[in-house]
């Protein structure tokens, strides 16, 4: 930065008038006056107002302004052409702003922030204080606006030596800011993010050899090795064709330190957080229970263990037993007195190991990164990118990371910190023998001693002393499970009128079934129907068909469908179900199971539900709510669709929406609980409403939030459906699975699908199915090039969407007949029927935006072929804004990618090469490889044209591998492009 121009010192504080006049030279010259531009005059003129601009406030002699506007030949009328110019923008500008002086000129008094150079200077002097203290992202965000002032190029259009020799400088300066925020970039994990940018940056600089390393380092963090050694072999090539020197020593050793897979190279060069003063310290360790009680000889033996961790590369300790023994509260216990020895901070998680769907690693992880400082801008996507990224900030600290409820080993593995001075606990139901180097601790139940101390400590050591045989009772009945103790004891400590002898009897019958039961599941039921059985009949009855549901959470909007209560009635029951502890309220709004409880509660609900039909129409209405609701953000979606017609009327109503955006965060808030409900609908009478759940909610699939669940439950609906013999279901789900196959890339699957539908959907008489199952079969030929049966398959889908006056799905027919005309030659005619399918979209006037997105979507790819790329280029662009806004995620990187093919049609390489580095940043982890692949030959075409031909043989040798995998005929086409690319 210290490259950088010197700017005006002749501010002061501003009046109100100076402050409205601005004057921009990172760009064309220009000035404004309260925001309204002014007339700055010829070229020549703008010329001198630059070169005054530049000269911090100082006098420019008319001979030095001669020199700047014409150089050593200047015409005979020079001296009065400059007068004139002068005199002109005096009439334009503020009195008193362009003076006349000696002879010459200057320009004063500007205002605070009143020339962008100026402006810029101040934001790079900032960033560098910043960056100096450590404070990498107020460094970076300070640079990014700073850049963020050049409109183009600097002094653009101005005439003169002068200009010419500050354009370049001012270039120069702008490419050295832009390396410095791309090296923070990297330094803060954003490898994968600058990529593209540093795709186009060597293609505008190609023998700018700081950007090559940057873009080797940025290749190498993102997995993509042998790209990162193709760009140094360009570099290397090109530097001696057009230079005749080898690559400077820097970028040497970096090559080398790749080739030898250097540790240090894979993990940023500074820590990712920045906190404004100091390291953030977390401290989220649950509060400890102030009637802790026994487990002496663990407190020490976990202490110990913890105690070792400065010397160690990390202490791992795993405590297992059976739910309620009190895992959670030793670990927690044990955490708060090893505090001191952790000042870094602490960490805490439940990973919801016990229940049927734990936390993802990835997920604790971007929690955990951004309660250790990272901002979310730095957080990678990749489970292996967040935890390289996890253990790299928690070097040089001392921090104690305390996993609670986890499932097994695999999910521990990528959350332990990994570095000295570091340590963890971990709980788990499970022992966990293969998390290797682990201190194993294995819980049992209380000592009868260290039982009757914990509910002598809750009731009162008075009112236990006088009944010392009862309480002892009591503490034998709960089995000295902890959890159980606890409840009882506090049931006790809530009813002053009640004595110990009145609770012992109340526990004698449930004494002697928990003696039976040893360990396990029952334990816990057994210590949990004490609190139940203390419940009002309402609040009963509710945490019974409450249990019944699946999903990781459950809304209060959900949870009132399932009661068959207004929404007001129902959180008062969820609400009193948190006070007992049997129900958890997870956030606002939302209510969850522990794990276990819900198990109990089902039980609950098989042997106390009366009549038995209650526990199915409680999760039929559940079932009804979700289709009701789900259909509607269907049709804000796809208004005027003829699918919502088909669907089986829902007799519960659902949430209604008029926002967009708030009918979409519903949908992506409750998908797991939405698609849960699809998994368990196994009845025949739920059946076919499962599977128009799964038509209505599409978006989860499609947009690659939930895919997997999805898959899921599409084929328990299919399983379901076959045992009772239902086509329509059957049918309906067999369609969706087919259209998440595609998405995902697995095409046969997803052909044979279609098929399988087509055939149950004309056994059903479904319109539905027999519209869309052969528009799937005709985009998935079209993939495969077997364009004579597409065209088939499309026309079919196109009558029978007319025949059921489906006006969208007559324009998304239209629109993929369009592609097969586009890949069999009809270029004409391609256009011709994607701007029908656009105009019946835009005819409607039904504001889809999404199926307009998809409509200009196949117009672009036929102007793009026809030639018409400007035109094409804005259809594209314009779908892509609508993709994005509808979270359509898979079509936002396959449009870039679309666009990346028109600048490769438009001999515009680099940005080509910039689009499809952004495609594949979006596609990350969807989209499956046969997508990804036609991405990297793309990417290879625009860095063949850029010079970079080693990087792009790199892309073009990994798509090659898909596609002879897959049996794809681009496979011909790589192979033409390796075998006409010479060998560097």
């Amino acid at each position: 930065m210290d490259g950088g121009p010197r700017v005006p010192e002749q501010r002061r504080p501003s009046s109100s008038a100076e402050a409205a006049l601005r004057f921009s030279v990172l760009g064309p010259v220009r000035a404004w006056r309260e925001g309204q531009p002014l007339n700055t005059g010829s070229p020549q003129q703008r010329a001198l107002l630059a070169a005054l601009l530049l000269r911090e406030g100082r006098t420019a002699t008319a001979a030095e302004l001669i020199d700047a506007l014409w150089g050593p030949e200047p015409p005979s009328q020079a001296l009065a052409a400059v007068r004139t110019y002068a005199s002109r923008l005096r009439k334009v500008l503020d009195p008193g702003v362009l003076v006349s002086e000696s002879g010459g000129y200057a320009v004063r008094g500007l205002g605070e922030g009143a020339l962008d150079l100026a402006v810029v200077q101040d934001l790079a002097a900032d960033a560098e204080k910043a960056r100096s203290a450590g404070e990498l992202g107020h460094a970076r965000g300070l640079l990014n606006r700073a850049l963020s002032r050049w409109d183009g190029e600097a002094l653009a259009g101005v005439p003169g030596p002068y200009a010419d020799a500050h354009r370049v400088r001012l270039d120069e300066w702008r490419l050295q800011l832009l390396e410095s925020r791309l090296d923070m970039d990297l330094e803060q994990g954003c490898h994968a993010e600058a990529v593209s940018e540093l795709t186009a940056l060597t293609a505008a600089h190609p023998l700018r050899e700081r950007l090559r390393e940057l873009l080797m380092l940025a290749l190498y963090r993102s997995g993509r090795q042998a790209e990162a050694l193709a760009v140094y072999a360009d570099t290397r090539r090109l530097l001696a064709e057009e230079l005749g020197v080898d690559p400077r020593p820097g970028l040497r050793d970096l090559q080398q330190r790749i080739l030898q897979a250097d540790p240090a190279l894979a993990e940023p060069s500074a820590p990712a957080s920045e906190p404004p003063a100091g390291p953030v310290r977390p401290a989220q360790l649950p509060a400890t229970v102030p009637d802790f009680t026994g487990r002496a000889a663990f407190v020490t033996e976990l202490g110990e263990v913890l105690a070792s961790a400065e010397g160690r590369v990390m202490a791992v300790s795993a405590l297992a037993g059976i739910g309620g023994v009190g895992k959670t509260t030793l670990a927690v216990h044990v955490a708060h007195h090893a505090r001191s020895a952790f000042p870094d901070g602490q960490l805490y998680v439940d990973l919801q190991g016990a229940g049927p769907r734990a936390a993802e690693p990835e997920t604790v992880l971007g929690s955990f990164l951004r309660a250790l400082g990272t901002p979310d801008s730095a957080i990678p996507d990749s489970l292996e990118d967040r935890a390289a990224l996890y253990r790299s900030v928690l070097d040089g600290r001392r921090v104690l990371v305390l996993l609670d409820n986890a499932k097994d080993a695999a999910q521990v593995r990528p959350l332990l910190p990994g570095t000295e001075g570091c340590a963890a606990l971990v709980t788990a139901r499970v022992r966990m023998v293969d998390l290797a180097g682990a201190h194993l601790v294995d819980l049992d139940v209380m000592s009868p001693d260290e039982a009757l101390q914990l509910f002598t400590r809750i009731v009162g050591a008075e009112r236990v002393a006088a009944e010392r045989e009862a309480a002892l009772d009591v503490v034998a009945a709960c089995g000295f499970l902890p959890l159980a103790i606890r409840i009882a004891a506090s049931r006790l400590a809530a009813r002053r009128t009640w004595t110990v002898s009145v609770l012992a009897a109340k526990l004698a019958d449930e004494r002697r079934r928990l003696d039976e039961l040893q360990a396990g599941d029952l334990a816990v039921k057994a210590t949990f129907e004490l609190g139940y059985g203390q419940l009002e009949p309402a609040q009963a009855r509710a945490f019974r068909l409450l249990g019944l549901a699946d999903g990781p959470d459950i809304s209060l909007a959900a949870a009132a469908a399932v009661l068959d209560l207004p929404a007001e009635d129902a959180e008062d029951l969820l609400e009193a179900l948190v006070d007992t502890s049997l129900v958890e309220s997870a956030a606002p709004g939302r209510y969850r199971f522990h794990d276990l409880v819900r198990l109990y509660a089902r039980a609950c609900a098989e042997r106390d539900e009366q009549p038995p039909g209650e526990r199915d129409a409680a999760m039929s209405r559940l079932l009804d709510f979700y289709l009701a609701t789900a259909a509607g953000v269907y049709a804000i979606e796809r208004p005027g669709e003829r699918v919502l017609d088909h669907l089986i009327r829902s007799t519960y109503p659902g949430l209604s929406f008029t926002d967009r955006d708030k009918a979409l965060d519903w949908l992506f808030t409750e998908a797991s609980g939405l698609l849960a409900a699809v998994q368990q609908a196994g009845t025949a009478a739920r059946l076919r409403r499962a599977a128009d759940l799964l038509v209505a909610a599409v978006d989860l699939g499609e947009s690659g939030i939930g895919a997997r669940q999805y898959v899921r439950a599409a084929g328990a609906v299919i399983s379901a459906a076959q045992q009772h013999g239902d086509a329509y279901a059957e049918g309906r789900a067999r369609l969706m699975h087919s259209h998440l196959l595609g998405v995902s890339g697995q095409f046969t699957e997803s052909d044979r699908e279609a098929g399988e539908a087509l055939r149950l959907g004309l056994a059903a008489g479904d319109p539905v199915v027999c519209a869309q199952a052969p528009n799937q079969q005709g985009i998935i030929a079209l993939y495969n090039g077997r364009h004579d049966e597409a065209e088939q398959h499309l026309t079919r889908a196109l009558t029978a969407f007319r025949a059921d006056r489906n006006t969208p799905g007559e324009a998304s027919a239209l629109c993929n007949l369009s592609r097969v005309h586009l890949a069999t030659g009809r270029t004409e005619s391609a256009v011709s029927l994607a701007r029908q399918g656009v105009t019946i979209y835009e005819r409607d006037d039904t504001g889809m935006a999404l199926r307009l997105a998809n409509g200009k979507y196949a117009l672009g790819l036929a102007l793009t072929s026809a030639g018409e790329t400007r035109l094409a280029l804005e259809t594209l662009t314009d779908a892509l804004s609508m993709f994005q806004d509808a979270r359509q995620q898979l079509w936002h990187g396959m449009t870039l990618f679309r666009i990346a093919e028109l600048h490769l049609a438009d001999h515009s390489p680099a940005q080509a090469a910039a689009c499809a580095e952004q495609a594949l940043a979006v596609l990350h982890g969807i989209g499956g490889e046969w997508r990804r692949a036609n991405i990297l030959t793309a990417l290879g075409r625009g860095l063949h044209g850029i010079g970079q031909t080693d990087r792009a043989k790199v892309c073009w040798q990994e798509a090659l591998s898909v596609f002879e995998t897959s049996g794809s005929p681009e496979a011909a086409d790589v192979r033409g492009l390796l075998a006409s690319t010479p060998v560097g």
